[in-house]
């Protein structure tokens, strides 16, 4: 069996902003490092390491380096575990989307699993890359535990393949927190979901996506 840890990256300049980011590389915010920082701890003091995985995007690649350098194991970048490519909502603020991108940014808000970003990527595509990535990950670390170093999309369409099969009820799975660690368990071709959003060490640091996401 390998258990997957992943992890959303810290609070960063776009959350602070309130911009839908995408891959828009932003950065943490000092909060969203300070958060990194508390779940690489977090996870040192509750779990056995062996590989740290991320997202090659800033945000989640140094929330995985701060629980890589702390453990003292290398960190692996991977594109495939990347954020969704939102085409042309990259950089804009939540509200301003709801606005210039109505029919579409509607969809997101009330049907994300058969959402498809304007001119960028669909959910569909992204949670099968998603899945495909973790699988191919898990596979060739049985035995193992692995941390996983991503964004709330990808972390929201596991948790709701797992769970159901498809992405019908994506819009029923809440956002994980910033820095919180959901806990996947693979054996034999078969996913478990095992804790979601875990976020207690984060204390008064805790933050979360707003309403209009």
């Amino acid at each position: 069996m390998t258990t997957l840890l992943m992890i959303r990256h810290g609070e960063s300049e776009a959350n602070r902003n309130k911009i839908f980011a995408g891959n828009l590389d932003a950065d943490l915010q000092n909060n969203g490092l300070k958060q990194a920082q508390k779940t690489a701890e977090f996870i040192n003091d509750n779990y056995k390491v062996d590989k740290v995985y991320a997202s090659d995007l800033k945000r989640a690649f140094k929330t995985g380096k701060c629980i890589a350098d702390l453990l003292g194991i290398e960190i692996i970048p991977s594109r495939n575990l990347r954020e969704i490519s939102a085409g042309k909502w990259e950089g804009i603020n939540f509200t301003d989307l709801a606005i210039d991108y109505a029919d579409d940014y509607n969809v997101w808000l009330t049907d994300i699993g058969n959402a498809c970003c304007t001119g960028g990527e669909s959910v569909k595509h992204l949670g099968e890359r998603v899945m495909d990535e973790l699988t191919t990950i898990a596979s060739a670390n049985d035995g193992k535990t692995i941390v996983i170093a991503t964004h709330a999309t990808p972390i929201r369409a596991m948790q709701t393949l797992v769970q159901y099969g498809s992405l019908e009820n994506m819009h029923s799975v809440p956002w994980v927190t910033n820095a919180s660690v959901t806990t996947f368990e693979y054996e034999n071709g078969m996913w478990r979901c095992v804790k979601v959003s875990e976020d207690a060490h984060l204390s008064e640091l805790k933050t979360e996506l707003p309403a209009n996401v």
